[in-house]
């Protein structure tokens, strides 16, 4: 495993991070989370993600009971906050109420004392971004946060989150988690540059694109039994991927992995971590073997040829 440094901050992450989101607390029972995180670990994955609206708590709590045989020093640990967590009208969003009381919520159903990154989930237009950072900033005074992220933020709202941290002398963003895979590249025109500039790193979800990226939805094919795209009540997002243009591109894609002698997802985990401004991309699994396939990726670089070849595809 390879690691790259988080932003312009002196932390180490790996190239492959754990998440769990659609996956732990729903499609991914306790016993599993367990096996999952002792063998990330033993891969060399020491970067584990969570958010507290995945299952509503639950992959928190999964995930917090796994992580209690470890040392609290040997991983780096992030959680998030913005989606309702309940029917008040204070049980979403970025305002103190709801970030103070979501931070501890998280702390407590993960059973420790602080988390290495916490994220504004989203941007949140009904918040001062002022209200929001200077309440995170109290977290990382008192120890309970250690780095300020968002996901999903446009460059101008990073911008702007920027410029009231720098105002303010509060903790500025380091990290911001967007969707990114090779048919999702929406960060690239601006995103990126913005984040580049300020040391931010990006920690990317869905880098295989819900699993459309591995290979094994092929066109023509019925859907294999037990996928994800079989259970559209668990994962509705995969079918943005299923067009007939995706699936075209797909066969391609594959073909050029079996020329390199390489799996299709070590193949597009490779194309995304070709990016400096990547820090990690981060896994959903739901199977060892799965994750086992995924860190292959780490390490391994694509010549100018290669990602021309992916571009021409793309295209």
């Amino acid at each position: 495993m390879k690691y790259r440094k988080l932003g312009r901050t002196g932390l180490q992450v790996s190239e492959i991070s754990l998440g769990s989101w659609l996956t732990y607390g729903n499609s991914v029972a306790e016993e599993t989370v367990a096996k999952l995180t002792k063998r990330a670990f033993e891969l060399g994955i020491n970067f584990l993600d969570t958010a507290n609206v995945y299952a509503q708590g639950e992959a928190e709590i999964l995930l917090g009971k796994a992580l209690k045989s470890y040392k609290r020093d040997s991983y780096v640990l992030a959680t998030k906050a913005f989606w309702p967590m309940g029917e008040g009208p204070n049980d979403k969003g970025l305002s103190r109420k709801h970030v103070f009381e979501q931070i501890h919520a998280s702390l407590k159903r993960l059973q420790t004392d602080y988390v290495d990154i916490f994220y504004c989930h989203r941007y949140d237009p009904e918040t001062p971004v002022d209200e929001t950072l200077r309440t995170i900033e109290d977290m990382v005074r008192q120890g309970k946060v250690l780095y300020v992220g968002v996901s999903e933020w446009t460059a101008a709202q990073i911008q702007e989150g920027l410029g009231v941290a720098d105002k303010y002398l509060l903790d500025r963003i380091v990290v911001n988690q967007p969707q990114y895979n090779m048919f999702y590249r929406g960060i690239e025109s601006e995103v990126i540059p913005v984040s580049e500039k300020n040391g931010i790193s990006q920690v990317v979800f869905s880098p295989l694109a819900q699993g459309v990226l591995t290979g094994k939805y092929r066109k023509g094919q019925q859907l294999p039994e037990g996928s994800r795209a079989n259970d559209p009540t668990a994962n509705a997002w995969i079918f943005n991927f299923l067009s007939e243009g995706h699936m075209d591109k797909v066969e391609q894609l594959i073909g050029l992995a079996n020329e390199l002698g390489m799996s299709m997802s070590t193949l597009a985990l490779a194309w995304i971590l070709r990016q400096s401004n990547v820090a990690s991309a981060l896994v959903g699994a739901t199977r060892i073997d799965q994750l086992e396939e995924n860190v292959k990726a780490s390490g391994v670089v694509l010549d100018a040829e290669t990602v021309q070849k992916i571009e021409d595809i793309l295209a």
